[in-house]
């Protein structure tokens, strides 16, 4: 029996609460949703998780980066949830530690990101 991908990211947010982490959700997500773009599977608004997994707001943040990312590149309109004051970090967060691979991490950030005072590879969604 194969088991259904996670089919939006208001579903990735109630399972990261449930594991305590987005990391594995949001993987799946991708995976199915790579597999078939569609607008549904990001409009619906996932819930606030950034409290409880007491990350300083960066859940709610990057998947308000993750929906904005996808929407650009596929040229879906973005739902009004990404644009939400919770959605954004009022400090920056680096996927990095180092100096030298923070400075790459600020100019290959994607922009959905970036304008999310988040700093990643301009490969985070990869999934290949």
């Amino acid at each position: 029996m194969i088991a259904e991908r996670i089919a939006s990211l208001a579903e990735v947010a109630r399972i990261a609460l449930q594991e305590s982490s987005l990391s594995f959700a949001l993987r799946d997500f991708l995976d199915g949703f790579y597999a078939d773009v569609n607008l549904q599977k990001l409009s619906e608004e996932p819930q606030h998780i950034s409290a409880a997994l007491d990350d300083n707001g960066f859940a709610d943040a990057y998947l308000a980066a993750v929906c904005d990312h996808l929407c650009r590149r596929y040229a879906l309109p973005k739902p009004d949830w990404i644009f939400a004051p919770g959605r954004i970090l009022q400090r920056p967060h680096f996927a990095a530690k180092t100096y030298g691979l923070r400075m790459v991490l600020l100019q290959e950030s994607p922009p959905a990101f970036r304008e999310r005072n988040i700093f990643v590879s301009a490969n985070a969604l990869s999934r290949a």
